[in-house]
């Protein structure tokens, strides 16, 4: 990224495909949410409660009970500054130092950071690119020890675009349920996913289960810039009454979250929902998908589970034939020669440098370009070892 950066400064235009950040590629926030914020603006100049204002959190209260997750009230839902900031506050209010949290691979790597930042050890968990990228609940239960507290659940998952079946999230929750697991509910794309995948929230499968939940409106309402996510604790929350009151404490230390934007969420989660018109079969998201995809299937040496939810390709490299054993070196040579900025697995704490993460927001033509350009790129690489 920093070199992606300084080529830009000088000059060279870099084709972004790295972070899902809708509003670069023309996808941008609901005019209702928006203007929401817009005219909000100047009741939104003091503190306020620091789980966030009643409005937002009474709507994410009816989302929760639309969605399945039961006995949700307005104390058990938490405003942030995007699902980033409760994702670390989560980790500062659990861990104790050596506490072990069970995290798939490959992972949104700022579960691992924040993991490792409140003192805890992650552990990473298998998933299986043979069975379109489910968890592996053999290698989870090998992992789990005496130590484990949580499980980090991230569906729609980021990177790999799976979405999990119920039958799999049963036997999570219920492994979970057995080892007295917290479940920590990544759920950000809950609403972006495509042809027949069915995306089910951890928190509506086991009521005996601590849940947390984490989504917001940076994918589906595209206002990533707006820093505005929840947290929902469900489950038997008579349980956590320490580590609830811990969160209560670390929610009002950064006395609350950005205001203005809250009150986009009543607005967002109430009205119509634009994000199913992008992930139909004829919407841009599910066109851009394929796209990509069959493009990068196309490429000698590259193949791709076809992802069923979020905004990402996870591609793997056939790393013997380009000699490829640094996929960082590998990004870095394709941001020189073709002014492409990808991710390379291991950014995702995945153990083999074999796989790349790609973005599908750019338009079809700029992005089966932009494939078309990284196959001529492999066509010819060898990695020399720097």
């Amino acid at each position: 990224m920093d070199e992606a950066k300084r080529l830009e400064e000088n000059g060279t235009p870099v084709l972004n495909l790295n972070i899902g950040n809708p509003a670069p590629f023309g996808f941008l926030t609901p005019e209702g949410v928006a203007r929401a914020v817009a005219q909000n603006l100047g009741s939104s100049q003091g503190y306020v409660d620091a789980k966030g204002i009643t409005s937002a959190r009474q709507a994410i209260q009816r989302e929760a009970d639309r969605i399945g997750i039961p006995h949700v009230e307005l104390d058990d839902i938490y405003v942030g500054n995007g699902v980033s900031e409760l994702i670390v506050m989560s980790m500062q209010g659990l861990l104790n130092t050596g506490d072990e949290v069970l995290v798939p691979t490959p992972d949104y790597p700022l579960w691992s950071a924040a993991i490792r930042l409140a003192g805890g050890v992650p552990v990473h968990y298998r998933c299986d690119e043979a069975a379109d990228w489910q968890p592996d609940m053999t290698d989870l239960r090998a992992k789990t020890s005496s130590r484990t507290v949580a499980v980090v659940v991230i569906n729609p998952n980021n990177p790999t675009g799976a979405v999990y079946t119920r039958e799999l999230l049963e036997v999570m929750l219920g492994w979970a349920r057995q080892h007295s697991l917290i479940v920590l509910a990544d759920e950000i794309y809950s609403k972006i996913t495509y042809d027949d995948a069915d995306f089910i929230p951890c928190g509506s499968i086991d009521e005996n289960v601590l849940v947390l939940t984490f989504d917001g409106l940076s994918k589906t309402y595209r206002a990533a810039g707006f820093r505005t996510g929840w947290m929902i604790i469900s489950g038997p929350k008579h349980l956590a009454r320490d580590y609830i009151d811990g969160l209560n404490v670390l929610a009002a230390m950064r006395l609350c979250s950005n205001v203005p934007t809250q009150h986009g969420i009543e607005v967002a989660l109430n009205g119509y929902q634009s994000i199913y018109a992008l992930t139909s079969v004829e919407g841009e998201f599910c066109q851009q998908r394929d796209a990509a995809w069959e493009a990068l299937c196309e490429i000698d040496g590259i193949q791709c589970v076809k992802p069923k939810g979020a905004l990402y390709l996870f591609p793997k490299i056939d790393v013997s034939k380009f000699n490829i054993l640094d996929d960082e070196q590998f990004v870095f040579d394709l941001l020189h020669e073709k002014r492409i900025l990808i991710v390379q697995g291991t950014a995702f704490n995945y153990p083999e440098p074999d796989h790349f993460r790609i973005v599908f927001l750019p338009a079809k033509d700029e992005l089966t370009f932009a494939i078309s350009q990284l196959g001529e790129f492999l066509s010819g690489y060898k990695q020399i070892q720097r």
